[in-house]
């Protein structure tokens, strides 16, 4: 009997790369659709972290990520074990952390969140009187205390696509824009950016955002986020001006180098079972990893049906 193969790609990867793909979504959908699969191989195109994450919810599938240097620099920026030492020094905190860490980070939290539900989530955790610490990710933790008034402890780490968005650079496209802009921004963006923006949301509520856009299609879609979304958001609305948000002196030229590991041709190897395995994680830490996301996953399907 042939091994049933799923291919996995992030909104982040080149449209060649998703079109190859069964399954196109963010963070959280992709996620939901590994645990649900029963694929026999999944083929992430992505990084690291999230194959970890689909190997952790559906461990009797043979994980495989196309290229083994794609990996985040929220991961990179994070020593597990001074991770490890920083939670020890808040004891009565819920150690909340952002999906884009590794499984080893994971598997120290109590919750794991995605952009898409982070807020719903640390609201929850308040709401039941809970202090929350929150990783890896800065300015995602920087713009919820400025958002909700909290005083969340936070480590610092931040994506380095993300952090280059700047506010001088917006300001000048902005002024310079001869008809009415508007600006969408994903939360691991500066918070001085992500205080100019309209609407800030993960990667699926953005799009779903320039969808429902009902402005003039005079008007321009500054987007501060990693370029791959674009193509998205121009299949679904090619009669809109959208551009993303630039980084210096009007540079329209933020792209993830690790999403973009994932060629055409590295996919292909991984579909036919070349490429690196998620065969490394232990049994012990996958489940310490998998409760707080499934956490999260619970959380999730009961608010977001």
């Amino acid at each position: 009997m042939s091994k049933r193969v799923v291919t996995l790609a992030h909104y982040y990867t080149q449209p060649e790369i998703q079109q190859m793909a069964d399954k196109v979504g963010d963070s959280l959908e992709l996620s939901l659709f590994a645990r649900e699969s029963n694929a026999d191989i999944i083929v992430f195109a992505g990084v690291r972290f999230m194959a970890e994450t689909a190997k952790i919810l559906n461990p009797q599938a043979e994980v495989i990520l196309p290229d083994a240097g794609s990996t985040c620099s929220l991961v990179t920026q994070t020593d597990v074990a001074a991770l490890q030492q920083w939670r020890e020094s808040y004891p009565e905190h819920v150690h909340v952390s952002y999906i884009n860490s590794s499984a080893a980070h994971k598997a120290i939290s109590d919750w794991i969140v995605t952009s898409r539900n982070v807020d719903d989530i640390i609201a929850h955790l308040y709401e039941q009187g809970k202090q929350v610490i929150f990783s890896p990710d800065r300015n995602m933790g920087a713009y919820l205390n400025y958002q909700y008034g909290y005083n969340m402890p936070l480590w610092s780490a931040v994506c380095e696509v993300h952090d280059k968005f700047n506010e001088a650079a917006l300001d000048e496209a902005l002024s310079a824009s001869a008809t009415p802009a508007h600006l969408i921004a994903h939360p691991e963006s500066p918070l001085p950016v992500l205080k100019r923006a309209e609407y800030v949301g993960s990667t699926s509520g953005m799009l779903n955002w320039v969808k429902a856009f009902a402005g003039a299609a005079t008007d321009v879609i500054f987007v501060a986020t990693e370029d791959g979304i674009l193509y998205n958001m121009r299949l679904a609305r090619p009669d809109l001006d959208i551009r993303q948000a630039p980084i210096y002196a009007g540079c329209q030229c933020n792209s993830c180098p690790y999403m973009k590991m994932n060629t055409i041709e590295a996919v292909k190897r991984a579909q036919q079972g070349i490429g690196t395995r998620i065969d490394y994680l232990s049994d012990a830490e996958m489940d310490a990893a998998r409760l707080p996301i499934e956490r999260m996953l619970e959380f999730s399907q009961r608010y977001y049906r």
